[in-house]
């Protein structure tokens, strides 16, 4: 597989072979040469500033994140994960930021250490990009260091690169290392002069790491977390895998992050950690799998856009459709729905026929009644596909997934009652025990994700129409998640919370 793929990227160099630009130590200083070029990304400048130019018009758009301080970017060839990554390079353009960050996991040396480059510049085909004096700062903070000497395993790539000639001794961990290097054209391209600061993370405590993240930042840094996510499974599976993944990494719950789930996983403990003490909040641009982009859904690797920031519309309040949207949705809905019951199909929704609202992508429920009884309830707390979308397949799941209940027929159709609920993204909620649990839950405003172990579950706000005491909806929450009624009051339980909007066919013109 790696062969077929070198065999693509190679197309690139206008050799065939990979490029790498002359080592020099002048006025510059140091010079870190690239390494990836004509094998992950063009190594002719032209070709590559048009191809990262054509990725960002091609990203998805979501409503920009105030006060955004960190994004998650994948790192493979930019034929396969460039539009995942430019969807979170979109968010930064015009933020003005001076310097960023780059956390990368090493593919190819083995490092208990974080190792901050000691190179003056970092090039690559677009140009030079100034590494930041703070390195050496950052680098006098442990876990981080000023490039330590390490065992490197030179990728299978090595000889078709051509550089200064280096001795397999003098290799350092970012001398061939791609995770970090993918992300500079990208940075260049969207951050015009903000210098970087790349860093190769080994196995490092993600909380020391953050710690000392924490005393170098500030209102003007980015940091980049350079991560794919599941590697060479089925498509069907590396969804629910990465789905599981992402939703860990939104709640800001590094326990629902396992190990095979990201390679770039120190890197997202540690952004994880830092968010957590600098209270950001995370919200998804972006998922797709190289079985989406450029290569076949056998094994395929997953690439998600995660942004960190100090929230978005949704955490001052929680963002309201117009009534023309409530419509369009509900009416996607009842499409699905009828289609579900009389085919057991799914439809497709066509993106350019809908409002730009109505693309970005959100977790959302649908719920279905009929006789003012529960008909079936399915939904994602963080979706992974445009919102008209996420509508369209949860209804039809509602419809005939729902393992409480038979599947809809289609003389049903008629007398089913349908309500979508869009959800802000969940938020882990501090406690220190069941007593201070109760007292910051907010009854009849928030939805609850209860974690007990490795069994989740979750109630939407509407559920607190019918259990009104808080310690009832936690015992029946605990049911549903396959535990003891009493269990959410034990140690390790994790909650999380979210609201919604929610709308019903029964509200007419009164959704506005």
């Amino acid at each position: 597989m790696l062969v077929a793929r070198l065999a693509r990227w190679t197309r690139y160099s206008a050799a065939g072979v990979a490029v790498v630009f002359t080592g020099e130590t002048g006025a510059k200083g140091k010079v870190r040469e690239a390494s990836a070029a004509g094998i992950f990304y063009p190594a002719e400048s032209g070709m590559l500033r048009r191809q990262i130019d054509d990725l960002l018009a091609k990203a998805v758009k979501t409503e920009r994140m105030p006060g955004l301080h960190a994004i998650v970017c994948p790192h493979a060839g930019y034929v396969y994960s460039g539009v995942v990554a430019a969807a979170s390079y979109l968010q930064c353009e015009g933020r003005g930021y001076s310097t960023v960050i780059i956390l990368a996991p090493s593919h190819t040396a083995y490092l208990q250490t974080a190792s901050v480059t000691d190179a003056d510049v970092f090039r690559t085909p677009l140009g030079d990009a100034v590494v930041s004096k703070r390195a050496r700062l950052l680098a006098r903070l442990p876990p981080f260091e000023l490039e330590p000497r390490c065992d490197v395993r030179r990728p299978p790539w090595w000889e078709d690169v051509h550089r200064a000639a280096i001795e397999p001794g003098d290799d350092r961990a970012d001398t061939w290392e791609h995770a970090d290097e993918v992300q500079v054209p990208f940075i260049q391209r969207a951050m015009p002069g903000a210098e970087i600061i790349p860093v190769i993370m080994g196995d490092v405590d993600p909380v020391a790491a953050a710690k000392a993240l924490a005393q170098v930042i500030d209102d003007k840094t980015l940091i980049v977390v350079s991560t794919d996510l599941s590697h060479y499974r089925s498509y069907a599976d590396a969804r629910r895998l990465d789905h599981s993944c992402v939703e860990a990494i939104c709640r800001l719950d590094p326990s629902g992050i396992a190990p095979d789930s990201a390679c770039g996983r120190i890197p997202v403990l540690t952004l994880i950690e830092l968010a957590k003490q600098r209270g950001w909040h995370a919200q998804l641009l972006d998922y797709r799998n190289s079985g989406d982009t450029a290569g076949g859904k056998g094994r395929v690797v997953g690439y998600a856009a995660i942004a960190f920031g100090e929230g978005s519309g949704e955490r001052a309040g929680v963002a309201r459709h117009s009534a023309q949207e409530r419509r369009e949705l509900l009416a996607i809905a009842r499409r699905a729905l009828g289609e579900a019951a009389s085919t057991g199909k799914s439809i497709e929704v066509d993106p350019a026929t809908i409002p730009p609202a109505l693309r970005e992508k959100k977790g959302c429920f649908v719920t279905l009644t009929e006789g003012g009884r529960l008909r079936g309830c399915i939904g994602h707390i963080i979706a992974q596909e445009p919102l008209c979308q996420a509508v369209a397949d949860n209804a039809r799941s509602a419809a005939i997934r729902d393992p409480r209940f038979g599947a809809v027929t289609a003389s049903e159709v008629k007398d089913i009652e349908i309500e979508v609920s869009v959800l802000t993204t969940p938020v882990a909620l501090e406690f220190s025990g069941p007593d201070e649990l109760l007292a910051k839950l907010n009854a009849g405003r928030d939805g609850v994700v209860l974690q007990i172990g490795r069994r989740t579950a979750t109630y939407l706000p509407q559920v607190w129409e019918q259990l009104r005491d808080k310690v009832a909806f936690l015992n029946s929450l605990a049911e549903k998640a396959g535990c003891g009624a009493h269990e959410w009051r034990g140690a390790g339980v994790k909650v999380f919370t979210y609201q919604v909007e929610s709308f019903s066919e029964a509200e007419g013109e009164h959704a506005e």
